[in-house]
């Protein structure tokens, strides 16, 4: 269903390589929330150029990952020598606003609720309809109906900002930026940064100036869905720049108390959503008693905000004696304690993984997965980078592997250097400035204005 719109450019675009004195992001604090009319109407726009950054607080993941890309174009911003390494230039008065795309929604729901539903007995529910539907040969392309129907408070705020561009890191937000710039009219270029392995059928496909993606694995899967190559760019999934920096292994385990002649794992058991957490738990429960037969290792298990599971663990250990075992809550410096690890038993969440990745430690995937998650294990143990348990009975199985063949992690983390890209937020950067500079494109199918687009696209290259 196609609608009339005469694109226009946002004014900001004229300004990229502005001389004026640096001044400090102005973004919206995490806890301010536009849920009513009057709040949104009364939100101050900048009038500074400006970029923002949406995610979706569903999980941590996209929020982490739109926080840095956002600390990328503040880094490129304020930093010349950065900026002049990666071959760009961005207003000296950039705005950077990172934005939750469900605080603009006409109902606001709790997102990380809302995705607690898709675990437990439902997930292979949530399997058929991420795997399943809209990732074959009729295909899904972007449309008004997304803002119109839910957020209409996110067109006017776009309408007021005219951002030099959107950077998306969650289909909810790239759909209704999507609808946004068909409903104004404005020309800004769209980035969408899926943070999996895999890219699930509802992103708006044809109406998207650049998809940014982990590997060539993820770009297979585009050009079945008639994705011109030129928008698509392998970045890597980006992570905070704490995951770009290297770490004293010495020191690190100074600091957390950890022995240094022992193989350190670390078990990353806290979490936001702790419902998907249970069946990890129980397994790392499971595991604990055999850690008597694990002499020359320590295992390190966080627990996150979750104190009570914290005492869990701790009373479990000293039941049954142990002094390899240490318990950690909410770890600030999360990087340098995995650059500190011999390995890390973790979920199979995109962004987790991608840190693993970035820190240079090899992983075990605990845990059966599904929809996104079914996609990283599937990339990750056919590329060699990881290992994947379902029970704990394997869990132990495959340690007492490690821990006799300890040339096993060295040739996982060969194989994950292939897929190490702990730059790919300041590639992310950089590309969002190159479209904002670049000239609108003029591209009949990509501003084409509709209020629901499907279309019918080819084989897919990776069948389900």
């Amino acid at each position: 269903m196609e609608e009339n719109a005469t694109p226009t450019t946002p004014g900001a675009a004229e300004g990229l390589v502005a001389p004026v004195e640096a001044r400090a992001c102005d973004a919206r604090p995490t806890g301010a929330s536009p849920s009513d009319e009057r709040a949104t109407d009364e939100r101050p726009v900048d009038a500074r150029p400006t970029v923002l950054v949406v995610h979706a607080s569903v999980g941590s993941g996209h929020r982490s990952a739109a926080n840095a890309v956002g600390q990328a174009l503040e880094l490129v911003r304020d930093n010349a020598e950065e900026a002049a390494a990666l071959g760009i230039s961005a207003p000296a008065d950039l705005n950077v606003e990172v934005l939750d795309i469900l605080e603009f929604g006409r109902i606001v729901f709790d997102g990380d609720k809302t995705a607690s539903m898709f675990t437990g007995f439902t997930r292979p529910v949530y399997d058929l309809t991420w795997r399943y539907t809209l990732t074959g040969r009729l295909l899904w392309a972007g449309g008004t109906v997304w803002a119109r129907v839910m957020y209409p408070k996110f067109v006017e705020y776009v309408r007021k900002t005219r951002p030099l561009a959107i950077v998306c890191t969650h289909i909810t937000a790239a759909n209704v930026a999507v609808s946004a710039r068909m409903i104004t009219g404005m020309a800004f270029p769209i980035l969408c940064v899926p943070t999996d392995y895999e890219i699930e059928g509802l992103w708006p496909h044809l109406h998207t100036d650049l998809f940014c993606v982990a590997n060539e694995y993820m770009a297979e899967t585009l050009r079945p869905r008639r994705i011109p190559e030129d928008r698509i760019l392998i970045t890597g999934i980006p992570t905070r720049p704490a995951f770009r920096e290297t770490y004293d292994r010495t020191t690190t385990r100074e600091r957390f108390g950890l022995p240094q002649d022992a193989r350190v794992v670390l078990a990353l058991a806290g979490a936001k959503l702790p419902r998907p957490y249970v069946h990890f738990r129980e397994s790392l429960d499971q595991l604990i008693p055999y850690l008597h037969s694990f002499e020359s290792m320590h295992l390190v298990v966080v627990a996150g905000t979750n104190a009570e599971y914290a005492r869990h663990v701790r009373r479990l250990a000293a039941e049954h004696g142990l002094s390899n075992v240490t318990v950690l809550e909410y770890v600030e410096d999360m990087a340098a304690l995995m650059a500190a690890s011999d390995l890390v038993l973790c979920k199979s969440g995109g962004l987790t993984v991608t840190e693993c990745l970035c820190a240079g430690v090899p992983m075990i995937l605990m845990g059966r997965a599904y929809g996104q998650e079914k996609a990283n294990v599937r990339m990750l143990t056919a590329a060699g980078a990881a290992l994947h348990v379902t029970t704990a009975r394997e869990l132990v199985d495959t340690l007492r592997h490690v821990n006799e063949h300890p040339e096993s992690t060295k040739a996982m983390l060969v194989n994950a250097s292939f897929l190490r890209r702990p730059n790919a937020a300041l590639d992310i950067a950089r590309a969002t400035f190159e479209l904002a500079a670049a000239e609108p494109s003029r591209d009949a199918v990509l501003r084409r204005k509709h209020f629901l687009h499907f279309y019918w696209g080819r084989k897919p290259a990776h069948t389900r």
